[in-house]
């Protein structure tokens, strides 16, 4: 789970700076998608660190 929540934020950062590259309509919904695989990387770490 340790490695998912890894690329998770990985590529949620990198979608987020791509986000700002983008215009009109699409830079939002990137923005929105890279935030949503943020979020769901920073909740599988800390689902792992509570099962430990």
């Amino acid at each position: 789970m340790k490695t998912i929540a890894i690329i998770l934020i990985v590529l949620g950062v990198i979608g987020l700076l791509m986000s700002f590259m983008m215009f009109g309509d699409i830079g939002i919904a990137a923005a929105i998608g890279s935030i949503t695989a943020l979020l769901s990387g920073f909740g599988f770490l800390s689902i792992n660190k509570k099962l430990r």
